[in-house]
């Protein structure tokens, strides 16, 4: 076996798994493994995990991915994180807190799609403070803040015992080198950490009610700040390396939010950062557009200095149910229990079966969608609204069953979701952005139908990467630059990430799905007057 490091480690941690991928430094994958975990939903819309758990399935999967790959702990360069923008909490020994005054103490993280804490958001954005020009001029539940403050007013004595509040990539880093460094990913595009400025505005939390953070210097929250692909710490401590089968002082780099790991690679692909569309297909989706000065776009995250890229400006959309949306059809349509049972007897994925039977309506007609259509907003509009209050709707149901049925609303929510994203593009582009591709990765790249309608909705050429595994891939490509491998992301991107197909748009589509994107806009006008409607006093 080869022991001189020429392997590098990337750990993924998605909403439902945690995947490791074993890479050598072209960036070709040899070898990954792969572990679910729990995820706990609980009334008033909260969402929780455990630390503990998400550690030990990060170690297994480091050492089962590490088996496979056939080489030894000694071949590998350095690892890298990425995980969710979920909130962790820490007591003063490192040890989880409960989140909820009714949950389990193991269940010490506020997943990221947590909305407990719309109403500390709304009130933080009535305060109108200049920090809020940064993320679009509005706060999302989703970020880090709300939910702190949520916690101070609802769950006060765990809020005063937190050692530490990590988003999930910091806490990883810190677990695996006892450093507890922030990325300047994290802590600016979900904490309102000023990069431009290299400062915590200690106003900002005074003015929404967290005096406590900004009077102990943010040391709760972070205080060393550093770019992606830094190295943390010695590297792996002792305790670390012999739970993930590694050496210790293995370089550990500065990690990533998990989108923005697929970001890396996607934002180099077809001559340059500045005309692409990154788009990171998961649960929900993120959109990611750089620039050379900050454009400032109302209802989409951002300007964010330097958060992804070294010496751009990141803009960040994206929608809060992509996956989950498609997902949620499958399994609530009276037909899946039907299409579940002929997938497996046919030991094929649901939504390949799923694909033919859309491809048998399309025989039968041309646009099956002509007449249905859908508001992707199941949970919330993350942007460009900036609504978490929004609600979807589909339009035009008929007493139609079966397969045709479950086909033509699937197709229908492919379509829909990808509206989301024109109307997110056109808002970019709007504000001054330069898009002319979308470059994809992330769950969606397997299916070849959402491609093809995702190219003709939005009008755009999709782009690929030969590396289906691309935020994997970008979590392993910090792991590079800490090592030493290479010298700065942007030298790790251009040797490890390569280019792959290219899905083209359909012309002859273009005027139907106009008229449908022009359908999806008055669905949201529609929505808002109905919801006026049932406000008024009965």
């Amino acid at each position: 076996m080869k022991s001189t490091p020429e392997t590098v480690i990337g750990v993924d941690v998605g909403s439902g798994s945690v995947r490791a991928g074993i890479f050598d430094l072209s960036g070709r994958l040899l070898s990954h493994a792969t572990q679910k975990i729990a995820t706990v939903h609980r009334s008033g819309s909260r969402v929780e995990q455990s630390s503990a758990e998400i550690w030990q399935a990060v170690c297994r999967c480091i050492r089962e991915a590490l088996a496979r790959s056939g080489t030894t702990p000694q071949s590998v360069a350095g690892i890298g994180f990425d995980a969710t923008c979920s909130l962790v909490v820490l007591d003063n020994d490192g040890e989880p807190l409960a989140v909820s005054p009714d949950g389990e103490a193991e269940n010490n993280i506020i997943v990221w799609m947590d909305h407990r804490a719309t109403d500390q958001a709304e009130r933080i954005n009535a305060t109108h403070h200049p920090v809020l020009d940064y993320v679009g001029g509005k706060i999302s539940p989703e970020m880090e803040t709300p939910k702190l403050l949520w916690l101070k007013e609802n769950h006060r004595e765990v809020y005063d015992r937190a050692w530490q509040f990590f988003d999930l990539a910091d806490f990883l880093t810190w677990r695996a080198t006892g450093d507890v460094t922030r990325s300047i990913c994290t802590v600016t595009c979900k904490w309102t950490w000023l990069a431009h400025e290299n400062r915590w505005d200690p106003d900002y939390f005074r003015t929404v009610g967290l005096d406590e953070l900004a009077g102990e210097d943010f040391v709760r929250i972070g205080q060393h700040i550093a770019a992606p692909g830094t190295p943390c710490g010695e590297g792996l401590t002792e305790q670390a390396a012999r739970e993930m089968g590694l050496l210790p002082g293995t370089p550990v780099a500065v990690g990533l939010i998990d989108a923005h790991a697929g970001g890396i690679g996607t934002l180099g692909v077809g001559g340059g950062a500045l005309n692409n569309l990154a788009y990171v297909f998961g649960t929900s989706s993120c959109t990611m557009t750089s620039a050379e000065s900050a454009v400032f776009v109302p209802g989409v995250w951002g300007p964010y200095w330097s958060a992804m890229l070294p010496g751009y400006w990141l803009t960040e959309g994206g929608q809060s149910a992509a996956g989950a949306l498609v997902d949620w059809t499958l399994r609530e349509h009276g037909a899946s229990a039907d299409l579940f049972a002929k997938a497996e007897a046919a030991q094929r994925h649901p939504v390949a079966l799923l694909n033919d039977w859309v491809a048998a309506l399309e025989q039968e007609e041309k646009y099956p969608t002509r007449n249905l259509h859908i508001l992707a907003d199941h949970h919330g509009n993350r942007s460009p609204r900036s609504r978490p209050d929004a609600r979807g709707s589909v339009v035009g149901l008929t007493l139609e069953t079966g397969e045709r049925a479950l086909a033509r609303l699937y197709l229908a929510t492919l379509q829909a979701i990808a509206y989301g994203t024109r109307h997110i593009m056109d808002t970019l582009k709007h504000h001054g952005h330069t898009l002319s591709r979308i470059v994809i990765c992330g769950g969606a790249t397997h299916n070849r139908l959402w491609l093809r309608e995702y190219a003709d909705a939005t009008g755009c050429d999709i782009h690929l990467l030969a590396e289906e595994d691309a935020v994997t891939l970008g979590a392993a490509i910090c792991g590079a630059v800490a090592s030493g491998a290479w010298a700065t992301l942007t030298d790790a991107t251009r040797e490890m990430v390569k280019a792959g197909d290219i899905i083209t748009r359909r012309p002859e589509t273009a005027a139907f799905h106009r008229q449908k994107y022009e359908a999806y806009l008055m669905l949201w006008t529609q929505q808002q007057a109905l919801n006026l409607l049932m406000q008024q006093e009965m």
